[in-house]
């Protein structure tokens, strides 16, 4: 699973991204500063079952600060987006071909009104960054209807006349572009096309069906970015009322200095919480002080700068994971070393115990004979449906 940051240049993508994840990717106030795709782990934020239990957790795979788990995940920041990219424009290509990995897109905008289309600084307050969500999302869709046409002959000759499933033909042909079945299905379900007759579609149908494959296929959560501009109040009020997806303010560089003063022990601050503690000032230097000062304003305005927030709502909200927690000891929730809920892992909806063995490792999926909810200490169901914060006993053939 993996998330892509995107959106054009020069809106704070490359800020994001460090500020998720404190790498040290080059940012730049100007176009193109990013010129291929930057790959990294960020951490998805969730209550620890560690403070229900009344437990002292030593995690592995995850970090555990305040009862607060840290789950690990692949991310991705990839070359900004211009019109026209689907066509070959600015690096479109690359970025396009860059996403397909990508299941969520966090679209970085700045909020601001501060650049143009093509990511050039302008004035602050003289571009509506609403274009720019739209921007985006026709570029992709476009990207995908050029793709599709180049083998629609083939696609509609196989299903129509020689009795091909569409869902089934479809999701062969382009496996690499990160669909499911489930994305294609509901796509048609919306578009109102006739999956048996493609041949038979106009080019509005197909163009219908691409636009709704990508709001299936690749979700969006808009990044407000800049909310710590004052010219950007009025814009947040107008995108929430007016997109039907999440749109969370957001200071990428507000987040990115809070986490860099917290590595270097100047600052408390978890990511995502409402506030922070200053605990060694000489650490601080002015230019830092003057941040925290506005970054203040972005907390009590909005309760966090967005970053974590952004990540989480991917992961929990549009992709419906959940965390599980496998153990070998059920009675001390321990592995055979003694470490106390050791890993934490991201699992789809309605993933059962066999689908977390294999998850752990193909060997143990392979040897599974059953499980037990260390939590009741009984024997579930193979099949069992697991729920957010499980903890688990595998259990597999010696």
């Amino acid at each position: 699973m993996e998330l892509g940051i995107v959106g054009k240049p020069n809106v704070g993508k490359s800020t994001f991204f460090n500020a998720s994840t404190l790498s040290n990717v080059e940012v730049g106030n100007y176009p193109f500063t990013t010129v291929g795709y930057n790959k990294a782990i960020a951490t998805v934020r969730s209550h620890c079952p560690c403070s229900d239990m009344d437990l002292i957790c030593n995690p592995k795979n995850s970090i555990c600060i305040s009862h607060n788990r840290f789950i690990p995940l692949e991310i991705i920041d990839v070359a900004g987006l211009v019109p026209k990219s689907h066509e070959g424009f600015g690096l479109g290509n690359q970025f396009l071909d860059e996403i397909r990995r990508a299941r969520v897109l966090i679209h970085v905008v700045d909020l601001s009104g501060g650049t143009d289309e093509e990511g050039k600084s302008i004035a602050i307050g003289t571009h509506d960054p609403l274009n720019d969500v739209n921007f985006l999302e026709e570029e992709i869709e476009l990207w995908f209807l050029n793709i599709f046409k180049r083998n629609w002959d083939k696609i509609a000759r196989k299903v129509q006349f020689e009795g091909m499933d569409f869902i089934r033909y479809f999701n062969d042909m382009y496996s690499g572009l990160g669909f499911t079945k489930s994305d294609i299905s509901c796509a048609i379900q919306d578009s109102g096309v006739n999956p048996k007759k493609p041949k038979e579609w106009d080019s509005e149908e197909l163009i219908l069906f691409s636009r709704t494959l990508r709001k299936y296929s690749k979700p969006i959560i808009i990044a407000a970015n800049k909310a710590d501009v004052k010219d950007s109040i009025e814009n947040i009020k107008k995108m929430q009322k007016k997109l039907s997806f999440p749109v969370i303010p957001t200071s990428s560089m507000g987040e990115f200095v809070l986490r860099q003063l917290s590595k270097d022990g100047a600052i408390e601050y978890i990511p995502g919480d409402s506030d922070f503690k200053i605990v060694d000032k000489a650490k601080i230097n002015s230019k830092q002080n003057k941040a925290l000062d506005i970054i203040k304003d972005v907390l009590d305005r909005y309760g966090s700068t967005g970053v974590q927030s952004c990540i989480n709502t991917a992961v929990f909200n549009i992709l419906g994971k959940i965390p599980v927690y496998p153990v070998e000891d059920e009675n001390k929730y321990a592995d055979k070393y003694g470490n106390v809920l050791p890993d934490a892992y991201l699992m789809n909806p309605g993933s059962n115990p066999k689908d977390l063995a294999f998850k752990i490792h193909t060997d143990i999926g392979k040897s599974f004979i059953g499980a037990i909810d260390a939590k009741t200490k009984i024997k579930i169901k193979s099949d069992k449906e697991l729920e957010k914060n499980s903890i688990i006993r595998i259990l597999t053939k010696k």
